[in-house]
């Protein structure tokens, strides 16, 4: 009798749903986030304050066979080029300065400029920009000027394509470059 008391059973849940297939625009192994913020453009800029440089991460090193010399203090810095943007794969990585990186955080990477510092860098299409805190190195393939944080690849419109032109001017707070 107590069996047929018994509720029935519980129908199975529904699958969880698959993530987006790969796209040829990100690596293999990185992308968007599966689900994304509402509030990423609502994110403020990051605010450029005088910081010491990190004492290792501003020094010459190689990758994949070609040498950088990064700048040993802030100085004035442009250039125009490609920016691509980093995500899943890195976050919660540490930076080249040894800080946990954030996708939704408004950061970038560059090759040469002294860690940290700061740009602000401008879609050459639609005029959209960011300032950003540097903190990590790289771009290094594909002639890349500067990796975005996700978060700031969606605000200057190029989080969708994975890539666009941009133009990246160093940001010095104060009077005097920090040695």
């Amino acid at each position: 009798l107590a069996a047929c008391a018994a509720p029935p059973p519980k129908p199975a849940a529904p699958p969880a749903p698959l993530p987006p297939p790969p796209s040829s625009k990100y690596y293999s192994d990185d992308g968007p986030p599966l689900a994304v913020p509402d509030n990423l453009d609502a994110i403020p800029d990051a605010v450029p304050r005088l910081e010491p440089l990190h004492r290792f991460a501003n020094r010459p090193y190689t990758v994949l066979g070609r040498q950088y010399v990064p700048a040993t203090s802030l100085r004035p810095y442009r250039e125009r080029g490609t920016a691509s943007w980093y995500g899943r794969k890195f976050h919660g990585q540490k930076t080249s300065i040894g800080e946990v990186y954030d996708m939704y955080a408004l950061t970038a990477a560059h090759p040469t400029l002294p860690l940290p510092s700061y740009a602000r860098v401008t879609n050459v299409a639609t005029g959209k920009s960011v300032v950003v805190r540097v903190n990590d190195r790289g771009p290094f393939l594909h002639g890349r000027v500067i990796d975005l944080s996700y978060a700031a690849a969606h605000k200057v419109g190029i989080a969708g394509r994975g890539s666009g032109e941009v133009e990246v001017e160093s940001i010095i707070p104060g009077d005097a470059p920090i040695l």
